[in-house]
């Protein structure tokens, strides 16, 4: 689905990221239910944890996390390229989590020395020469680091949904799809939410977010290979922008035989 009447043209900030976009659709209290209760049988079948890019899906989840006292833990990949309103946001969730000890942040970073070598070998505006050497950076910074992170765990929960994608469009509650070859269940608690019902909750319950949403920015990822973006464009164009649509996924979420390359 398209998402974009929900966003208005890049770089005039008038309203903030809740003033556009707090609209609840007519189902959301059966959606946050769901949701909920997604979170808790995850829990109850864990150890599980929840993969945050600090995006306003993923401090929802957390935020609920807190709020219902599951015990899941959290991890961010901290890339060495985030934007530092990102970072900012990561110092307030790691003094948050602190307060809720049966939900513990952690934070992986990659393997400096494989970070240097590869900026060393290809620069640092590698991932702008071809597809192969961007997932090659995202290899290094981001698939590497959640293996470490996904060690040990029987599950894991993402901020998917169906709307933010053509290639999200099936994303389901429960996505079994790893358990022959990893042993790992995917969550995806929020499949099911709009971008409206995301902001309303947000707002209702005054959660924490990235400035950047407020610039325009509704997929923030690594700053080489995020930008706003303006009306008429889809959900994620700011994403690797240069790439085919095709391509637009760093590794995190794509089956089996689609990742393999990277």
């Amino acid at each position: 689905m398209n998402t974009s009447s929900l966003l208005p043209i890049a770089g005039r900030a008038t309203q903030t990221a809740i003033e556009l976009n707090a609209r609840a659709s007519d189902t959301f209290a059966a959606k946050l239910a769901e949701t909920v209760a997604l979170l808790k049988q995850a829990a109850q079948n864990g150890p599980v944890t929840q993969a945050s890019s600090l995006g306003a899906e993923d401090m929802v989840i957390t935020h609920l996390i807190n709020a219902h006292q599951l015990p899941i833990s959290i991890f961010v990949l901290e890339t060495g390229a985030l934007h530092a309103e990102t970072l900012a946001l990561l110092e307030q969730l790691k003094a948050q989590q602190a307060a809720h000890p049966q939900a513990p942040l952690t934070v992986y970073t990659p393997v400096q020395e494989s970070v240097v070598q590869f900026v060393a070998r290809e620069g640092k505006d590698a991932m702008y020469k071809s597809i192969e050497l961007r997932k090659a950076c995202c290899g290094i910074r981001k698939m590497e680091p959640l293996g470490r992170a996904l060690a040990g765990q029987k599950g894991w929960l993402t901020g998917l949904r169906r709307e933010q994608s053509g290639a999200r469009a099936e994303v389901p509650l429960i996505d079994t799809a790893e358990v022959a070859t990893k042993g790992l269940v995917k969550y995806n608690p929020l499949a099911n939410w709009t971008w409206g019902d995301v902001w309303h909750y947000i707002a209702e319950n005054k959660v924490a977010y990235n400035p950047l949403h407020d610039q325009f920015y509704p997929s923030i990822g690594c700053a080489p290979c995020t930008r706003a973006i303006s009306l008429g464009e889809d959900f994620r164009a700011g994403r690797w922008w240069w790439e085919d649509e095709a391509a637009k996924e760093c590794g995190l979420h794509v089956k089996q035989k689609e990742g393999a390359a990277a």
